[in-house]
Order: structure tokens, then C-alpha cells, then sequence
């Protein structure tokens, strides 16, 4: 079990610094075409492409989409949550850089992270909320107020 949870959190440790990348990348690109929004509007549409052959590839296709009616309404706001998070984090990595960004960015998610874990929302298990946990939140604070002051 061990080993499984270490090879998880090293595939997540890959997608975070693919996510750090991500945001000069299309910062980038926002440049180049004029507008944030042009920008994620591509990105997305390069991503639609590249997870439509992953899914074609595996052959996960579902058979009928009357399925699609019957999933919780939560579930369809994962494009909506990502083009927000898309289109901000275009806009302010030039001004704020990529380290406060993303520090930014983690601290959202661990401050999320501690509610949802510890409400159990979603359908997870709930996990209790800790100090430790706390301590973790106030760590990445204290790594922004830290990047912002040198």
C-alpha cells in the first residue's frame, strides 16, 4: 500500500510541475494571439483532441449517453472550474510571476482541500481536520509572503 501511495503522489508531484509550466506556456500564448481568453479557448481545444484519441485509443466510449442524465449536477462544472482557473492564471502570471502564481494557486487548493476533506463533499471519505493539515495551509501562506517580499 505504501509503495502504491508514493507512485500516486509522484504522478501528482509530474502534474504539478506540468501545471507550473503550463501557466508561462500559455501565458505565453495569450501574448501571441492578443487575448487570455483566445488563448484558453486553445488550449482547451487542444486538450479536447488529445483526451477525445486517449479515450478513442482505450475504447471507453459509452455505449448510450443516457447515462449523461443521470450524473449529480456537480459534475458537469469541472470545464467551467477549469476555464476560470485557465483564464486567471493567464492573466496574473505575467504581473504576479510564475512562484507566486502557483503558490497562490496551492493555497486555494489546500484551503479547499481541508473543507472538502474534512466535510467529505463530493462522495469522498471524510478525513479528519488536524493541525498538521492547518499547519500545511499556513506553510504555503507563509512560502507567498515570503516570494512577494524578496
Amino acid at each position: 500500500m505504501a509503495g502504491d501511495n508514493i507512485i500516486a503522489l509522484l504522478a501528482i508531484m509530474v502534474a504539478g510541475i506540468l501545471l507550473a509550466i503550463q501557466a508561462p506556456v500559455n501565458a505565453g500564448l495569450s501574448r501571441s494571439v492578443g487575448d487570455p481568453f483566445l488563448a484558453a479557448t486553445i488550449s482547451f481545444a487542444v486538450g479536447l483532441v488529445v483526451l477525445a484519441a486517449m479515450v478513442s485509443l482505450r475504447q471507453a466510449w459509452p455505449s448510450g449517453l443516457g447515462m449523461l442524465g443521470q450524473l449529480p449536477w456537480w459534475s458537469w462544472t469541472g470545464g467551467l472550474l477549469g476555464a476560470f482557473y485557465m483564464a486567471i492564471v493567464i492573466w496574473f502570471v505575467p504581473r504576479l510571476g510564475v512562484l507566486s502564481t502557483v503558490g497562490a494557486l496551492a493555497l486555494g487548493q489546500i484551503l479547499t482541500a481541508l473543507v472538502i476533506d474534512s466535510i467529505g463533499a463530493f462522495g469522498l471519505p471524510v478525513r479528519e481536520l488536524s493541525m498538521q493539515r492547518i499547519g500545511a495551509g499556513l506553510l504555503i501562506l507563509l512560502g507567498i509572503v515570503l516570494s512577494r517580499s524578496g
